[in-house]
């Protein structure tokens, strides 16, 4: 697989390889060692398989808070999505700034997100299925997010705000500015500092 940085450097977008022949193909999809070669060192522990049957369905802005952080390894094996990640970290130089890559089927690729940050996507094709690794396990109680279409955000998303399919749970999610201090920049070579110990709603 080729590790590629992002405009922001700990966002990591990748392409993985297939191996193709007259049967299909074959692709190693994860590996840990590789991942840790490239200095994506973070163990995962669950995976996740979203549908989403209509084109411009957007999924987010969601993020876990500490100590249920995650970061996330996200993949499409079924059509495309455009996916967000939403830098979260007070003190970083890239604080409120986010990343959009397209992650596609056809591309192979996938966005390795670290803690810290808020993650969404919108779909660009009918029948899109993406799977997605995280780092801890789903905590309803620390489950958080930010609005998706928050001006302030700056995201130029594929979708009319009048026209995107979205929950009414991620309608409802507030915008950035009420955004508390959940995660700050890590020091190099240290691991993220957990500002909040642990709040549930």
């Amino acid at each position: 697989m080729d590790v590629i940085e992002t405009l922001i450097p700990d966002v990591k977008l990748i392409r993985m390889r297939r191996h193709l022949d007259e049967r299909g193909f074959l692709s190693e999809t994860y590996s840990a060692r590789s991942l840790a070669a490239a200095g994506i060192a973070t163990v995962f522990v669950q995976d996740n398989h979203s549908l989403s049957a209509a084109a411009g369905t957007v999924r987010g802005l969601h993020f876990q808070i500490p100590p249920h952080a995650q970061a996330k390894l996200v993949r499409v094996v079924r059509g495309a999505v455009l996916d967000v990640a939403v830098d979260l970290r007070v003190g970083s130089p890239t604080f409120g700034r986010h990343v959009a890559a397209t992650l596609s089927a056809a591309e192979w690729n996938m966005l390795f997100i670290p803690e810290g940050f808020a993650h969404g996507f919108c779909t660009l094709q009918p029948d899109t299925e993406v799977v997605y690794k995280a780092s801890r396990h789903y905590e309803p109680t620390h489950d958080r997010g930010i609005a998706w279409d928050d001006p302030a955000l700056g995201i130029d998303w594929p979708v009319d705000r009048s026209r995107a399919i979205v929950s009414a749970k991620d309608r409802a999610l507030p915008p950035f500015a009420a955004l508390l201090p959940w995660f700050a920049m890590a020091a190099p070579g240290a691991r993220q500092a957990e500002t909040v110990a642990d709040h549930a709603r």
